[in-house]
């Protein structure tokens, strides 16, 4: 069994268009078994802007107080996932939405309580409960949300969240699901790539403006153990006749397939 954990940010869920939804059909298809991990970040800032709750960052990660997290919660549980899970069902895929801190699919610790409040960083995945699910033929559609030792909830960078999804699972690929085809080095698709080639890109231009989030966010899930993650496009077929459309990054200077 091939499982593929596939992140997709709350920027693109309104973006997916039915090419996506066909190529996981595909994947399924060929013997694949997708997870999904989503995110929400531009409707939690909406609704935080809506409660009048100002919205804090530090190193990238949202500063998440008690009252935030509940707005956090709110919106990934309530409105992203069911949304998501919506789609895919629309579409044809048997789709089951989880709060990834229920049944202890995701447990965390604090990263740093005084600085970022309620944030974590993945301890443990229950592999087994979304096993089950896989087994089902259902597609697990996970919220970045984690419970504490000591029994809050706290919030989880989306990408971490989906690196220790694909780690726990010993995924075959982790995909990043964005509004562009892949990395684009002077209008051409680069299909394949590492981690010192897309710095030496940023540093010579080739990478810029929005890619570079976009790539940095890859590479940091690289150096959470992943071998392989791809950006692929949520308007498009990011997969297709057993062909990949996309960026495959390695950390490795030769890709293995």
């Amino acid at each position: 069994m091939k499982t593929i954990v596939i992140k997709c940010g709350g920027s693109v869920l309104d973006e997916l268009s039915p090419a996506f939804f066909e190529a996981l059909h595909s994947l399924i298809d060929d013997g694949y078994k997708p997870v999904i991990v989503h995110g929400g970040g531009p409707a939690i800032n909406a609704m935080l802007d809506l409660y009048k709750i100002e919205s804090k960052f530090h190193n990238g990660l949202r500063i998440t107080s008690e009252e935030t997290m509940e707005v956090v919660e709110m919106v990934l549980s309530g409105k992203t996932n069911r949304q998501l899970v919506g789609l895919l069902e629309k579409n044809g895929l048997n789709a089951i939405g989880i709060n990834g801190s229920d049944g202890k699919c995701l447990l965390a610790d604090y990263i740093n309580k005084d600085q970022l409040g309620l944030v974590g960083r993945v301890t443990m995945v229950n592999s087994f409960l979304i096993q089950k699910m896989i087994d089902e033929n259902l597609v697990p559609v996970i919220t970045p949300i984690a419970s504490a030792k000591d029994g809050f909830r706290l919030n989880i960078n989306a990408d971490y969240a989906a690196a220790a999804v694909a780690k726990a699972l010993n995924a075959d690929r982790c995909l990043f699901v964005t509004n562009v085809d892949g990395i684009l080095v002077d209008g051409e698709l680069v299909k394949e790539t590492s981690v010192t080639e897309i710095q030496n890109y940023i540093e010579a231009g080739h990478i810029y403006g929005g890619m570079i989030p976009k790539v940095e966010s890859a590479i940091s899930v690289l150096n959470k153990g992943i071998e392989q993650v791809m950006i692929v496009s949520g308007k498009n077929a990011f997969y297709q006749n057993g062909e990949w459309a996309g960026t495959a990054i390695s950390d490795k200077e030769r890709i293995l397939k």
